[in-house]
């Protein structure tokens, strides 16, 4: 990224509540369409302690790669 853009994403005035729940929100929905299509092919079966597994995983790498 640019050092500008890193910049202004900083001094950015946005709410992380909101910007936190669409990261769920959307790590939930990617989750959900991934264990589907396993699950539709056969590789593992869809419960919701894998999606909530998932989902968190994809939650804390999301995280940990915006804050590079």
């Amino acid at each position: 990224m640019s050092g500008d853009l890193k910049e202004g994403m900083r001094s950015s005035e946005g709410d992380p509540r909101v910007l936190f729940v669409l990261n769920v929100v959307l790590s939930a929905t990617f989750a959900y369409i991934v264990l589907f299509l396993s699950e539709l092919v056969g590789l593992t079966e869809l419960t919701w302690t894998r999606l909530l597994g998932f989902t968190v995983v994809l939650v804390v790498i999301t995280y940990v790669v915006v804050l590079e």
